[in-house]
């Protein structure tokens, strides 16, 4: 039973804990956007983009087969433990940091060593081809941030079972700002890169540069831990049945992440596969992976900035509910959870269907219209896939409260089932210069899915979310954004100056006449959302 107040307590302690990671990630991803723009300011969205973004995107493929996101969330409930023992957690957290150093380790070698073999099998279309061993090359120089990823994660889980959650949001600004760096003094140099004029020397730097900002953000979350009592040291007794405990549940995770990928892997060589048919076929707009990687980048911000912030929070909360068997207040926080992050993700959602090819056309500078114009697409292609992304990430962490990873990984298998076998279908259904739009479409109906199954297996611990307590209020989200939306977007063409201008303006009227037009239908969730946001009482 909880006591009288405390779901209020921890409703307030939660959005504080949200506002800082809100904050700490609304820079980070700023931050993010810039290096991304400048990159492909840098590279282009064609072939040479394609190949530095399959060498980057592997790091964070393999890292989520190791200590991914899914596996930290599984490690929250046990640091959550064991920061209450008599030393703090020292000797238990001691114990995962070792072994989880010793295998990134391990894992990082064998990834640099078989680099060649991993190009083959994301980007088969490159093979004998130019593309392959500029990738290879590049890939060698960014597989080592595998091991920085990974420190940077379990790091910032210990600092969250701490409660120490802004040190977390904060450090990928320092990772960003030295790719910020990296990539204006290459840019500086004017260099006109293609795929076969770029050379070994700046392809190098260009990766090493890129695995820097990574080594910076791992070690400025060494001093917060250092504040904490924890005292962490190399300790070997593996034996501890804590420890047993974290590697069985991780080996479910291992399966959950080796899904995702297995249908990231379908994804990539799908969409390399278009570009090297468009450019045979003589379309020289990017219609390859680049675009896809770029648009699901603008996709993520608003579920990065509001949702991953707040479920950052909410997990230690929904563990000890699960711990003291509080199941009436685990499907409160998660329901009041989907409804609070619906408030922005809804309108998200929809301005990037409606606004998608302004948005792109004006953030993407240094590229062709045409370029600009199709990245657009893909964006509205990922649009309403960013509604049950959220949701379904909210009900997983449900399942993560009780310690429940083997329904995780059945949910996952049925999302990216479902994704694969639509990529496929758009692949052989559509022109080679529109199926990385259908790409982004498939991705998007399977997170409808997969928050359906996810929501579905929450009723085996008797949390019984109806469909009801979200898509009532979701709808009339919906509405009153459309009825804002769809004049703007009507008017746009008449609004006068550039594309800088009229995208302000666009998302200034939506923003004022959403936000107007909810406190005037009495829309209790967006007034107290922002109370609670601002610190004051309800």
């Amino acid at each position: 039973m909880s006591t009288p107040g405390s779901t209020g307590h921890d409703d307030r302690a939660l959005m504080r804990s949200s506002t800082v990671m809100a904050i700490g990630t609304v820079f980070s991803r700023v931050t993010g956007l810039v290096r991304g723009l400048l990159i492909v300011a840098l590279l282009g969205t064609a072939l040479l983009g394609d190949t530095f973004n399959v060498a980057n995107t592997m790091p964070n493929i393999l890292y989520n087969l190791i200590i991914g996101g899914a596996l930290t969330a599984v490690f929250v409930p046990q640091l959550v433990r064991a920061t209450r023992e008599a030393d703090g957690g020292s000797a238990f957290i001691s114990r995962l940091v070792t072994a989880s150093v010793v295998v990134l380790g391990i894992i990082t070698v064998l990834a640099v060593i078989a680099a060649p073999l991993l190009v083959r099998i994301f980007a088969t279309s490159y093979v004998g081809r130019p593309e392959f061993g500029l990738t290879v090359l590049l890939m060698r120089w960014c597989l080592p941030q595998i091991f920085f990823m990974g420190l940077f994660a379990l790091l910032g889980q210990i600092a969250n079972a701490k409660e120490k959650f802004g040190p977390m949001m904060w450090a990928p600004i320092f990772n960003n700002l030295v790719g910020i760096a990296g990539v204006a003094f290459f840019l500086h140099l004017n260099p006109h890169w293609t795929v076969s004029s770029i050379s070994r020397s700046d392809a190098t730097w260009l990766g090493i540069i890129t695995t820097l900002g990574y080594v910076v953000q791992a070690a400025v979350l060494i001093p917060v831990i250092a504040s904490t009592k924890i005292r962490i040291s190399p300790r070997f007794d593996w034996r501890d049945p804590e420890i047993k405990k974290s590697m069985r549940l991780a080996s479910w995770t291992l399966i959950f992440a080796a899904i995702s990928q297995i249908s990231y892997l379908v994804t990539v060589n799908l969409s390399t596969h278009a570009a090297v048919r468009a450019l045979k076929e003589g379309i020289t707009t990017g219609v390859g992976y680049t675009p896809y990687n770029n648009a699901t980048f603008i996709m993520m911000l608003p579920h990065s900035i509001i949702t991953i912030s707040i479920v950052t929070a909410l997990l230690p909360q929904l563990s000890r509910f699960a711990h003291e068997k509080r199941i009436s207040d685990i499907h409160d926080s998660l329901v009041r959870t989907i409804r609070l992050v619906g408030i922005i993700t809804v309108p998200a959602a929809i301005g990037l269907l409606l606004f998608g090819p302004l948005i792109t056309e004006t953030l993407f500078f240094g590229i062709s219209s045409a370029d600009g114009n199709y990245l657009g697409n893909v964006l509205a292609g990922f649009s309403l896939g960013l509604l049950p992304l959220s949701v379904n990430l909210i009900a997983l962490r449900g399942l993560n409260a009780f310690e429940n990873v083997k329904l995780q990984v059945l949910s996952n298998f049925i999302m990216n089932l479902a994704a694969s076998a639509l990529a496929v279908i758009a692949a052989v259904v559509l022109p080679a210069q529109w199926v990385t739009v259908g790409l982004a479409i498939a991705l998007s109906i399977s997170y409808y899915i997969g928050a359906y199954s996810t929501i579905r297996l929450l009723r085996r611990y008797e949390v019984v979310i109806h469909t009801g307590e979200i898509v009532g209020l979701y709808s009339r989200l919906a509405g009153i954004f459309l009825c804002v939306a769809i004049p703007v977007r009507l008017l746009s063409p008449q609004i006068p100056g550039g594309n800088t201008l009229r995208l302000l303006v666009v998302l200034g009227l939506s923003a004022l006449g959403y936000f107007t037009l909810a406190r005037l239908f009495k829309i209790s969730e967006v007034g107290s959302t922002f109370r609670v946001l601002l610190g004051r009482k309800n």
